[in-house]
């Protein structure tokens, strides 16, 4: 398989939705039902999903099912809050 394009400009709506989608499950989350949840192509969402752990915000496991999950990374967590306060603070002008 070949490697996905690297992103040069990520959308950080699209950041800030998978990282949110995954900061709510207990779990890690099946890939398919993230790229569903995160409303964008697949090859899109393996492009995010790409910069996203190389970066250390995500993390994908291997399962003895043949099925890649996701789990979110303190790194993540951390990342995910930042985002979220500051789209509220200058995005939508709300205070924290």
């Amino acid at each position: 398989m070949n490697a996905p394009q690297p992103l040069d400009r990520p959308d950080l709506y699209v950041v800030a939705r998978m990282l949110e989608r995954l900061w709510r499950e207990e779990q890690p989350m099946l890939k398919t039902r993230l790229q569903v949840a995160s409303k964008v192509n697949y090859d899109v969402f393996k492009r995010y999903a790409s910069w996203m752990d190389g970066r250390g915000l995500i993390r994908v496991e291997n399962s003895t099912d043949g099925h890649d999950r996701i789990s979110l990374t303190p790194k993540g967590e951390e990342a995910y809050k930042k985002l979220v306060q500051w789209i509220n603070e200058v995005i939508h002008d709300r205070p924290d």
